[in-house]
């Protein structure tokens, strides 16, 4: 997720009433608002993927999985973000006044950037630990096959990488499975085929 700070101080309700009327997005923390800026298409392809893959996953369970455009608030340490995947099983509990700010996340996954990879490694995840409802943290790489998944042990997290397409990227969590084939389908070579070609018009 990349983003662009801006000096504007808020207090948590003002940024929440600017936020919900705005026609971009923006995250908060410490009073100041960060705005966020485009994806990649690779980006966006992975995490249509797992969108996709985890839907799929909870049909006819009470589990639900949010986009990027699913607001996350960690009440513990004041941030208020967009993660690029959030899944939930259990019910999902929502800040008071609407049903668009998360509090209770199982799983969150962030596609990694250049410009994003220290925060998404570092800071952002100190503050995803500080969450008592998550129990995996998962980066994607998107310019190489890397997927690295952390698991909740009790105080600790213990870190598990996947580097090959025919390796399954399993979220015990929230039960389901998914093939690095299916996340990076037209991301890398051998993932998925190749998009077909446009033609000419009358061709």
């Amino acid at each position: 997720m990349s983003t662009a700070a801006t000096a504007v101080r808020l207090t948590p309700d003002e940024y929440l009433q600017r936020e919900r009327a705005a026609p971009f997005r923006s995250e908060f923390l410490n009073g100041f608002v960060t705005a966020t800026a485009g994806a990649s298409r690779e980006h966006n392809l992975i995490v249509g993927n797992l969108v996709r893959d985890v839907g799929i996953a909870f049909r006819g369970r009470p589990c639900e999985v949010y986009s990027s455009d699913m607001r996350v608030c960690v009440r513990e340490t004041g941030l208020y973000t967009y993660p690029d995947v959030v899944a939930v099983c259990g019910g999902a509990r929502f800040l008071e006044g609407g049903f668009d700010t998360l509090v209770n996340p199982t799983v969150i996954v962030e596609v990694l950037s250049p410009t994003t990879e220290a925060g998404d490694r570092g800071s952002r995840f100190a503050h995803y630990r500080r969450l008592p409802s998550l129990r995996e943290y998962v980066l994607i790489a998107q310019d190489r096959v890397m997927v690295e998944r952390f698991t909740r042990q009790g105080d600790d997290w213990r870190l598990t990488e996947f580097s090959r397409l025919e390796d399954a990227l399993a979220l015990d969590s929230i039960g389901c499975a998914m093939p690095l084939s299916e996340i990076y389908a037209r991301v890398v070579p051998g993932a998925a085929e190749e998009p077909v070609p446009a033609t000419d018009a009358g061709s």
